[in-house]
C-alpha cells in the first residue's frame, strides 16, 4: 500500500502551463505528494494574455471531486480558479458533504483556498456575483486562504500598498471570516517579497528576495499548490508557508525563457531546486 500523500487541487486549467492544475501538478510531483485534480474551466492563455474562458459543465464538476474523494484517501487540497458562481457553489457543496463524513472520522483534509480573481495580465478570472460565494460559505472551510494584495483589496474595498496596510488588511480579514489568511505581498514591487500570515492571533513574516525583470504568471497557484503539498505531508501551517515561500521563490529565480520573433515568454522553473 502506497503511503504517497494525496493532494487534490479543484482549478482551471492553463495551456501555457505555467498557472492552474498544470502548475498546481508540477508543484505537488516537485514537492514529493501525488496530485489529483478536478476541472473546472479551460482557458486558452499565455503569460501576459487571456483570450478565452470556457467552464466546465458543474455536474462534471462536482463528479471529479465525489470520484476523487471515493478513491484516495486525499490527505490536503486546495482551490484555484472556480470563475463563476455556479461553479463555486457547486464545489462549496460538494466540500461540505464531504468534509461533514470526514469530520466524523477526524480525517477532515485541510484547504487551502487560493481566491484567484485577477489574471497577471489583469483579466477579470472572477465573475462578478461568485464574490459572495467565498465569503458566505468557501472561506469557513479553510484551513489558509491566501489572496495577493489585489484579492485583499477586492475584499475589503479599498488599495493595499504598503506593509502597514496590509498588517491592518489581514486583522481584518482574520476577524471577519475567523480563519487564518496568508497574505501576499509580492505586488507591493519592493527589494523583498513579503507575505504575512496572520494565524492563531499572531502575525508571521515570510521574506524572500524579489526577483525583478521577469514577466511571468503561475506564482499564486504554485504557492497555494505548495502550501496544500506540505500540509498533505502533516506539516504545521507556518512551517507549510515557509516551505512554500522557499519553493516558489526558486521557481521565480530559475526561471524559464523563449524568445520567439523578437519576443520573450518567461515561466516559472517548477524544478528548480530550492536554495
Amino acid at each position: 500500500m502506497s503511503t504517497l500523500p494525496v493532494v487534490a487541487t479543484i482549478a482551471g486549467s492553463d495551456n501555457s502551463a505555467g498557472a492552474g492544475i498544470q502548475a498546481d501538478l508540477k508543484t505537488m510531483s516537485a514537492l514529493g505528494v501525488y496530485g489529483v485534480t478536478a476541472l473546472t474551466c479551460v482557458v486558452a492563455e499565455v503569460p501576459g494574455k487571456v483570450c478565452a474562458i470556457q467552464a466546465v459543465e458543474p455536474q462534471i464538476v462536482a463528479a471529479q471531486v465525489r470520484l476523487l474523494f471515493e478513491a484516495f484517501p486525499v490527505a490536503a487540497l486546495k482551490t484555484g480558479m472556480l470563475h463563476s458562481r455556479v461553479t463555486l457553489e457547486t464545489v462549496c457543496a460538494e466540500l461540505e458533504r464531504e468534509f461533514k463524513a470526514l469530520e466524523l472520522t477526524g480525517q477532515r483534509p485541510p484547504l487551502v483556498v487560493d481566491p484567484v480573481m485577477v489574471a497577471t495580465s489583469g483579466h477579470a478570472l472572477l465573475e462578478p456575483d461568485a464574490m459572495a460565494v467565498y465569503r458566505e460559505r468557501l472561506f469557513g472551510m479553510a484551513t489558509v486562504v491566501t489572496p495577493n494584495l489585489d484579492e485583499v483589496a477586492a475584499l475589503i474595498g479599498r488599495p493595499v500598498t504598503t506593509v502597514a496596510a496590509m498588517r491592518e488588511a489581514g486583522a481584518e480579514l482574520v476577524a471577519r471570516f475567523g480563519v487564518p489568511f496568508l497574505v501576499k505581498g509580492g505586488h507591493l514591487r519592493g527589494d523583498v517579497a513579503l507575505d504575512l500570515l496572520f494565524a492563531d492571533g499572531r502575525v508571521e513574516e515570510f521574506r524572500a528576495p524579489f526577483v525583478p525583470g521577469v514577466s511571468t504568471h503561475g506564482t499564486g497557484c504554485t504557492y497555494s499548490a505548495a502550501i496544500a503539498a506540505e500540509l498533505g505531508k502533516g506539516k504545521s501551517l507556518s512551517v507549510a508557508v515557509a516551505a512554500a515561500k522557499r519553493y516558489v521563490s526558486s521557481a521565480i529565480g530559475g526561471y524559464l525563457r523563449w524568445e520567439k520573433e523578437g519576443g520573450a515568454t518567461d515561466a516559472l522553473h517548477h524544478f528548480a531546486r530550492p536554495n
